[in-house]
């Protein structure tokens, strides 16, 4: 053990001495959480809708009444009265609208017939966010229009559905978070298990390694603790300044800590072997430096971490299953939304853990004493 201590020793000491690598690998996810959650999070608001009312009946009026008391209230748009259609479909193309209400004529005398009454909503679709929080805003307005005054009776003669939430509101930049613990964990694997390693070749310091009598299984250990340590470091830094920064309930439970710990810990195990798994053959210093996007975006896209994986496409759930990434998420998103426990986890658990191990031992296997 002294000899992999050493090498954790020298590994750790060149990092302290490296300001820019300790700031690159905490301060800059806990700059994308914040940037992405709630550049992603907020609801949509105060979107331009220019309303044209040709009819100008009773219904058309009450319509817009209901249009606008929701522009004051809930603010998801602000109304602009039109009396052309045509300008305001002109300012609908130019962008400064988002979306036209057309109440056409007649629309009052077929409500009272019961005669197929329609509204128009011409939207702007080049933004399906918006596109999509205006069309239920107006679906939802026209349940609210088209409800009768109700009849009384003894007892309901319908069904009805009550929504019951087992977990708080979780706003979109906790959802966020577990993605950005990983990724920060990620960002040091890269780091510790590619980038030095690749540097220490180039700039002959891995000579040093092979002239003294350690093995191959002590260097790699060695290599792989090291790199281990910072990006758990990384780590716990995310779950504790990233759950304040997120909101999330009880940020300091002893027990949640400890659970997070331990994940935190497999979690920098399976990705700095699977870094040194993947760099153990590689000389070039550029190597690492030039894949490092590629494998953000195979490896975090796909996770679950920014979107739910439910709507992916079979090809792309081929990768999520073997992504490592994605049972790291799945694992941090149950202790940290959901606060279950670690048995809750224990497959994400029990395939980081095998990752860990094959990914070791074939970096053990690949790699060459040879200068």
């Amino acid at each position: 053990m002294h000899r992999i201590w050493a090498i954790i020793e020298r590994d750790l000491r060149r990092f302290r001495r490296s300001p820019t690598l300790v700031m690159v690998s905490i301060v800059m996810p806990l700059v994308q959480l914040i940037v992405l959650g709630y550049a992603f999070g907020g609801k949509v608001k105060h979107l331009n809708v220019g309303v044209v009312n040709q009819d100008q009946g009773m219904s058309s009026v009450k319509l817009q009444e209901m249009f606008q008391a929701v522009a004051a209230n809930a603010r998801t748009f602000d109304t602009i009265p039109y009396s052309d259609q045509n300008e305001a479909l002109r300012d609908l193309r130019t962008g400064h609208l988002n979306a036209v209400l057309n109440i056409p004529p007649q629309f009052s005398r077929n409500v009272l017939a019961g005669n197929d009454p329609k509204v128009a909503l011409i939207e702007d679709n080049s933004d399906q966010f918006v596109a999509s929080a205006m069309e239920g805003t107006m679906d939802g307005l026209l349940v609210s229009f088209n409800q009768k005054a109700p009849q009384p009776q003894r007892l309901p003669n319908q069904a009805t559905l009550s929504v019951v939430e087992i977990y708080p509101y979780v706003p979109y930049i906790q959802y966020l978070l577990p993605g950005s613990t990983v990724l920060a964990i990620f960002v040091s694997a890269m780091i510790g298990g590619g980038i030095i390693f690749i540097d220490d070749k180039a700039r002959g310091l891995h000579e040093g390694y092979l002239v003294t009598p350690i093995r191959k299984f002590e260097l790699i250990l060695g290599f792989n603790l090291a790199g281990a340590i910072k990006a758990i470091i990384t780590g716990l830094v995310l779950v504790t300044v990233g759950a304040l920064i997120a909101g999330i309930p009880d940020p300091f439970n002893p027990l949640r800590l400890v659970q997070l710990m331990f994940l935190v810990t497999l979690t920098a195990l399976a990705l700095i072997s699977m870094m040194f798994l993947l760099m153990v053959r590689v000389s070039d210093p550029l190597v690492p430096r030039a894949i490092f996007g590629v494998l953000n975006t195979l490896l975090y896209f796909p996770s679950g971490a920014v979107y739910p994986t439910y709507a992916f496409p079979p090809w792309m759930k081929v990768i999520t299953a073997i992504d490592p990434f994605t049972y790291a998420v799945h694992g941090f998103k149950e202790l940290m939304l959901k606060n279950s426990t670690l048995w809750a986890i224990m497959p994400d658990i029990a395939f980081l853990a095998v990752f860990t191990i094959i990914a070791t031992a074939a970096a053990t296997a690949l790699f060459k004493r040879t200068l």
